[in-house]
């Protein structure tokens, strides 16, 4: 499918919808052309503000707690 049907099937599902469903889409539009995150430039002044030791336990943690499954909570 061209890029100029696309938009133009787009156009055509539009206008049998609602305007409170119009809006959802461009909302959901919207959000699938911003960026997601942040620069790393952003984060590097927390560079280095971790100890070692909290390091440590925060990986031991997410080992020990993470991605596991109970099966008697099913």
């Amino acid at each position: 499918m061209s890029h100029a049907t696309i938009k133009q099937e787009i156009v055509r599902q539009l206008d049998h919808m609602s305007p409170e469903l119009q809006i959802r889409v461009l909302d959901f539009a919207q959000a699938l052309v911003q960026p997601k995150g942040v620069h790393g430039k952003q984060l590097l002044r927390f560079a280095g503000i971790l100890k070692d030791d909290d390091v440590r336990n925060i990986t031991q943690a997410i080992e020990e707690g993470c991605e596991q499954v109970e099966i008697s909570e099913w």
